[in-house]
């Protein structure tokens, strides 16, 4: 295009722009678009997912305990864990603590494993538009343990003692046996089962329905413990302390043991019981006497269960049976062999030894009933001729051999002249 002189630009004509028309011009269908635009952009506004945000829960979540196999126990302290959530602001916000819950996964535990493992925990929440995505700790250690069970004899045990001037009876226990079961570590633990009962202030019977405890060897109760039947009865009489009376037990011995033995000791147990009745007929009872032991014959030591005796009017204030313990041992005595023949020993092939004297005389000590069976053929009194030639004359030990059990008291002479002849 020909470029315009400088000098000639002012005489051409300029182009005029109206604004006030241009912004009027066709204004229904620019403020159609302008609305058409607005609505798009309300709708895109309102459509578009709000930003997701991580964050810490403010409270600590309790670890529910979990369903384990059939015959399994979970043994430990679960505790509480502390979760990050994951959503967006307002529904995290919304998130309240009963929405919460964590347990633990025991899908991959080791059911023969009987030491502690870690098992993984796992969280949910209750509004679907919020997730869990961290839990700390992530692992709990526990033990999963085999559900075993024994049956336990009951002990009743009594919290407090009656009220002045009286005395509990014998306890009756229905049933007197309960079934205890519980993971098998605690159930190994288990030294007896306590019914505890407590008297009134009343002196009249109790009966009692008691929860059966199981306790370990100091005396702690153990928990995680179930028995059945879970209920026991315990009955116990309240008796007046002033018809009782304890006195000792007295044995009853019969027969004699055999011959050459002796009863070296008698034992009782109880060696005391307590007895009640009506005070005419305990004020004269010093002591209780035992049923018969017969001990005819005894060579060793015996335990006789024999019964008690008891007075007219007068009964036990405990059951109770009574055993006597028979001690039996052999008399201890001497037995003399006053002509036994010394014999030449390790005498060399052809030789033959003399002894000047011929005999000894021994004495032997030991149980009678051995000595009494003793025979001359086992006791032997010898001298050695180990190095001696012949012709040799010489002045050596006698030495006695005895069996087993029997001892050498004496013997004379002691030494004896060895002489060795050919033969």
């Amino acid at each position: 295009m020909a470029r315009v002189p400088a000098s000639a630009r002012s005489f051409l004509p300029r182009r005029r722009i109206d604004l006030r028309r241009a912004f009027l011009s066709d204004f229904p269908l620019k403020a159609v678009a302008v609305v058409i635009a607005l609505v798009f952009w309300v709708v895109i506004s309102l459509n578009q997912a709000p930003a997701e945000v991580s964050r810490a829960y403010g409270g600590r979540i309790p670890v529910e305990r979990p369903e384990v196999p059939a015959g399994y126990v979970l043994e430990g302290s679960l505790g509480d864990v502390s979760i990050t959530l994951r959503g967006t602001d307002a529904a995290i916000t919304n998130v309240v603590a009963a929405d919460l819950h964590a347990t633990l996964d025991v899908s991959g535990a080791d059911l023969h494993r009987t030491d502690p493992q870690d098992v993984p925990v796992s969280a949910t929440v209750a509004n679907p538009a919020v997730r869990v995505s961290d839990i700390s700790p992530a692992t709990v250690s526990v033990r999963i343990e085999p559900i075993t069970s024994r049956p336990v004899a009951v002990q009743v045990r009594f919290a407090n003692d009656p009220p002045s001037g009286n005395q509990p009876g014998d306890p009756a226990l229905n049933p007197s046996e309960v079934r205890v079961s519980g993971a098998a570590s605690h159930v190994a633990r288990i030294a007896t089962v306590y019914a505890t009962v407590r008297f009134g202030d009343a002196a009249t019977d109790l009966v009692s329905s008691v929860q059966p405890v199981a306790v370990d060897a100091a005396g702690s109760p153990i928990d995680g413990l179930t028995t059945d039947p879970a209920i026991v009865q315990v009955s116990v009489p309240v008796l007046p302390t002033a018809t009782t009376r304890t006195v000792p037990v007295v044995w009853n011995i019969r027969g004699a043991v055999a011959a050459g033995y002796q009863i070296t000791r008698i034992t009782i147990d109880p060696p005391a019981v307590t007895v009640r009745g009506e005070p005419a007929a305990i004020g004269s009872v010093d002591h209780v006497d035992t049923g018969p032991a017969d001990v005819s014959g005894l060579t060793g030591d015996k335990s006789f269960n024999v019964g008690l005796i008891l007075p007219e009017g007068t009964s036990l204030f405990r059951t109770t049976g009574s055993t006597v313990t028979v001690s039996v041992a052999p008399l201890v005595g001497t037995r003399p062999f006053p002509l036994l023949a010394v014999q030449a020993i390790n005498l060399a092939s052809g030789q033959v030894g003399e002894t000047d004297p011929p005999t000894v005389s021994v004495v032997l000590a030991g149980p009678v009933p051995a000595l009494s069976s003793l025979t001359v053929a086992q006791v032997q009194a010898v001298v050695d001729a180990t190095g001696h030639q012949p012709g040799s004359v010489s002045t050596v030990d006698v030495s006695v051999r005895v069996p087993a059990g029997i001892t050498v008291q004496s013997v004379q002479p002691t030494r004896v002249t060895l002489t060795i002849r050919t033969r």
